[in-house]
């Protein structure tokens, strides 16, 4: 699967996912021939490489051109500066609203794709400031994100990801810096309003930077377009690396660094945790109808391990197999029900045969069996202990017979 993984240590903003997809080998050409299409006067593309801390970067800024003609859409009055620097929103002239950008993307001639995706960045946008001020979507002033440039980072962005016929998106933990920023709402604090409602549900951190390190125009695009949040992903083969640089000269390389390659799928369950506890010290009738919680939450397993703790105590382990949506559930059951005050847990992966239910057909009845695939052959029958039951019991016939027949009978239909 064709991928993306943006490496932020340095943040995130429009102009720094733009350089580094054509620094990946987009054609400025081809970029700038797409963009045509919007129908937008007033600006230019400025492209240069340039060395951030050592590391080499594209560094695409769009320049705008304040004496441009109007014979087409000219929002050069709405330049924004979502470009790693500071805002100074109150000189701007104008302002734009939703339904406005809305309707310069619609009137394109930009493939259906791209129009579709670059709306909802700036829906996106226009939810964020609409709940930090109080207003509706369609109130929003776009003072902070409206500009010609960030309409072309934001399509600039899809446009690049067509081209590289991206598939799926993956982002680190992102780095937002501290501090303050100057706004035309005052001084605010790093990140900005807007920026933290954005990046709700997503994983951030602040180094000791004091600039804006993730803008408005990043988190929006970055919380759009990515599919997970964390580590590389197991599996990712990376086939060249880009880099797009920002505005501000750092101590740490202000750079967005883009890994481009194959998502190669890793066998077993990535989504897994096995949660554990010692306990030495409770009734063990209690761990029985704890064990009927668990799995009665939807964990996939629970199991007893008799050990032998400190003082030469002995307990009992108890270990829950389960997924990683279930981990404060799971928590507060074995805090709440049992004697322990802790608990521990870490990522583990299984694999799992194929399976299928059937029934066979013997002397004394019916009975279900499970059928279990490994690369397509049968490797392991199961008859169902409740079916097998019902009929020794009915027929006083030994339970091991029964088990043994419905096996042998299940290997002859489905030679195994």
């Amino acid at each position: 699967m064709n991928a993306l993984y943006f490496d932020c240590f340095a943040g995130i903003s429009g102009n720094m996912i733009l350089g580094a997809l054509v620094d990946l080998g987009v054609p400025t050409d081809y970029l700038q021939q797409e963009l045509n299409k919007l129908n937008i006067s007033g600006y230019k593309l400025q492209l240069e490489q340039v060395s951030k801390a050592g590391i080499r970067a594209t560094y695409l800024d769009v320049q705008i051109d304040n004496g441009a003609g109007h014979d087409h859409h000219n929002l050069s009055h709405d330049h924004n500066h979502d470009h790693n620097h500071n805002y100074d929103h109150g000189t701007f002239q104008q302002y734009r609203h939703l339904p406005d950008i809305l309707g310069i993307i619609d009137q394109s001639q930009l493939n259906e794709k791209i129009k579709e995706a670059s709306k909802a960045v700036f829906y996106c946008l226009a939810k964020a400031e609409a709940k930090v001020h109080g207003v509706t979507v369609e109130q929003v002033h776009f003072h902070e994100v409206g500009a010609v440039d960030t309409i072309v980072d934001i399509v600039g962005t899809m446009i690049c990801l067509d081209y590289l016929q991206i598939e799926k998106i993956y982002c680190s933990q992102l780095n937002v810096g501290s501090g303050f920023i100057k706004c035309a709402h005052g001084v605010l604090p790093v990140p900005a309003p807007a920026t933290a409602e954005l990046l709700n549900n997503v994983p951030y951190y602040s180094i000791d930077v004091q600039k804006e390190l993730v803008t408005p125009t990043g988190a929006a695009l970055i919380t759009y377009l990515a599919n997970e949040f964390g580590d590389k992903p197991a599996g990712f083969i990376t086939r060249k690396i880009g880099y797009g640089a920002g505005t501000w000269d750092l101590e740490i390389p202000n750079v967005l660094r883009t890994f481009w390659g194959d998502s190669v799928p890793v066998s077993g369950s990535p989504n897994l945790l096995v949660m554990e506890s010692n306990i030495d010290d409770m009734n063990p009738q209690i761990l029985g109808y704890v064990t009927e919680k668990l799995l009665a939450a939807g964990v996939l397993d629970v199991w007893l391990t008799p050990i032998q703790m400190k003082k030469g105590r002995p307990a009992q382990k108890i270990s829950i197999l389960t997924d990683k949506d279930l981990k404060e559930q799971i928590t507060d059951i074995l805090l709440n029900e049992t004697t322990t005050i802790g608990l521990r847990y870490y990522n583990v992966r299984r694999e799992i045969a194929e399976r299928k239910i059937v029934e066979v057909q013997v002397e004394w009845g019916q009975a279900r069996v499970k059928l279990a695939y490994h690369r397509g052959e049968l490797c392991n029958i199961t008859p169902e202990y409740e079916d097998c039951r019902v009929l020794a019991e009915r027929a006083k016939v030994p339970l091991k017979l029964i088990l043994e027949a419905v096996r042998q009978q299940a290997l002859k239909e489905y030679q195994m």
